[in-house]
């Protein structure tokens, strides 16, 4: 059996990575994916969590945050979709004022 230090791990390296995509890279859809990654890590992180404790809050909230991520999902895309038929681009450095 896996110990569960081995999933906090992988959910802390999960999390870095988001976080170092999201700053790193400017364009939409890589921070928007980014932020995805960061969402997944903290998921991964409660469930390892609900398992070692053997409850199942984690896994209630980690409901909660799937159902969040999704209508996220769907938004921050429109979003983007909105931006780029305006702006003609989704790099961040192009539009720094969202002026119409």
């Amino acid at each position: 059996m896996i110990p569960v230090s081995y999933f906090f791990g992988l959910s802390l390296l999960l999390f870095a990575l988001g976080i170092i995509a999201f700053f790193i890279k400017r364009d939409l859809i890589t921070m928007f994916m980014a932020v995805e990654v960061m969402l997944n890590a903290a998921n991964l992180a409660f469930i390892s969590l609900a398992k070692a404790s053997g409850s199942l809050s984690g896994q209630v909230i980690v409901f909660f945050i799937i159902t969040v991520a999704a209508a996220e999902a769907a938004i921050g895309l429109a979003i983007i979709l909105l931006v780029f038929r305006q702006k003609k681009t989704i790099k961040v450095e192009e539009f720094r004022l969202m002026k119409g």
